[in-house]
């Protein structure tokens, strides 16, 4: 019996309490005086807690690109992160398009055991935007799929994205799309179009280019009456479309990133491929107008879309380098850091848009649950006022693409629980004890 006393923690930033983690679950909850026999103690006096953090975006890269991550080092990064629970997504080699595939993702995360890795199915075959991959028998297999994307690519076929929608409907599945018209952005897009990319000669990504796929896709969803969730938002016009179509009822969720809550375009003035993302960074206008539809709840979760490379696929001209940056291990800092501090959002809404929404958006009933008597033991504890500079070189990911590297936040995951056991903490004597 593995038993685990959480001593004086602020619940959701609130009044201190005890937590009594027993087996997996949440035995008790209060003041609840002495530990015991055979009980170890967290002290977590001044520290806030957490359900543990849900990531419905994610590239592990296994199988096919272990030299960049493996499900084994994503998981020590997203425990390290605070996360307990992380979607991971299709776009791998071979391609998690069949339910079989599906499984061996969900196996290789079980083996790990850091984290709930649950895996996100193709829409199409082999990413490949004509057919539909096995939506029902990734549905119906051991994994339970519930997420679909096809995310670095667009499903840009509206007859293809009206039929996965309706494919889905029955089981409660959702479709996360990646919203980028081919025609409008095409592959060699790597900057957003204006002024700066004109200037520094590199191919232009318009807003409109996500939004109008965002438009569409929307429709889609209020025709057929199925889930579409917007995958990694970045522009205000696509804001818009969200919040117009939340308000006719139709069911859509979206997600924004870290980076495009606090990075913006000025920073490619360098050609620095680390700032090399898809969809783009965007100026200013636009990182200030996702922070209000998050904190105005048109934007429901923050995903990070971390997405490890090798060296040698990121260390090139921008123009030619991969696309993607790592998140894992510091999205609680910048959501600390832009969003907390500054008194846009509590810890309450903290845990709603990293932990509740997102379990709920993947239809994951063992994550996101009130930190009450009976849930399973998955939390987080974070120590609102400790400063931590990014190390890149210190990062638990295979791969080093790190846009903070060198910059200092305030507020820090100190402990993560998942299932009763502790898989990532600060304090180096209890992971000892927990090892």
């Amino acid at each position: 019996m593995t038993r685990l006393l959480v001593r004086g923690a602020r619940i959701l930033g609130g009044d201190g309490a005890d937590l009594l983690l027993e087996d997996g679950v949440i035995r008790e909850v209060g003041s609840l005086g002495s530990a015991g026999a055979g009980v170890e103690v967290i002290d977590a006096d001044g520290l806030v807690a957490l359900p543990g953090l849900v990531d419905l975006h994610v590239h592990l890269r296994e199988p096919g690109r272990e030299d960049a991550e493996t499900i084994a080092t994503g998981s020590a990064a997203a425990a390290a992160g605070g996360f307990t629970a992380v979607f991971a997504m299709a776009n791998t080699s071979p391609v998690t398009d069949t339910g079989e595939a599906a499984e061996r993702v969900l196996d290789l995360g079980r083996a790990c055991g850091l984290v709930e890795v649950v895996p996100v199915g193709a829409v199409t075959k082999g990413l490949e935007g004509a057919e539909l991959a096995e939506l029902g028998l990734m549905a119906r297999s051991r994994a339970r799929v519930r997420v679909f994307s096809d995310d670095g690519r667009c499903v840009q076929d509206a007859r293809v994205m009206r039929r996965a929608l309706e494919y889905i409907k029955p089981f409660g599945g959702v479709i996360s799309q990646h919203s980028q018209d081919a025609r409008l952005a095409d592959s060699s897009a790597c900057c957003h179009e204006g002024e700066l990319s004109g200037r520094l000669g590199l191919p232009g990504w318009p807003g409109i280019a996500e939004e109008s796929i965002v438009a569409r896709d929307v429709m889609l969803a209020r025709h057929t009456g199925s889930r579409l969730h917007v995958a990694h938002v970045s522009t205000a016009g696509t804001l818009e479309v969200i919040r117009w179509a939340k308000a006719q009822g139709i069911d859509v969720t979206a997600e924004v990133t870290p980076h495009h809550l606090a990075l913006t375009t000025d920073l490619l003035v360098g050609y620095d491929p680390v700032y090399k993302v898809n969809p783009p960074l965007r100026p200013t206008e636009d990182v200030e107008a996702l922070r209000a539809g998050l904190v105005d709840g048109t934007i429901d979760v923050v995903a990070t879309d971390h997405a490890p490379h090798a060296r040698h696929d990121k260390e090139h001209a921008f123009a030619d380098a991969a696309f993607g940056m790592l998140g894992l291990e510091t999205a609680l800092n910048v959501v600390s850091e832009v969003l907390v501090r500054p008194g846009l959002l509590d810890w309450a809404a903290v845990a709603r848009i990293m932990s509740t929404a997102p379990a709920r958006i993947g239809r994951l009933t063992g994550q996101g649950r009130p930190l009450e008597a009976g849930s399973p033991a998955n939390l987080t504890l974070v120590d609102p006022d400790r400063e931590v500079t990014i190390d890149a070189a210190a990062s638990r990911s295979r791969s080093r693409n790190n846009p903070w590297h060198g910059r200092t936040f305030r507020g820090a995951v100190h402990s993560t629980i998942h299932r009763g056991t502790v898989t990532h903490s600060t304090d180096q004597t209890l992971m000892e004890s927990a090892s």
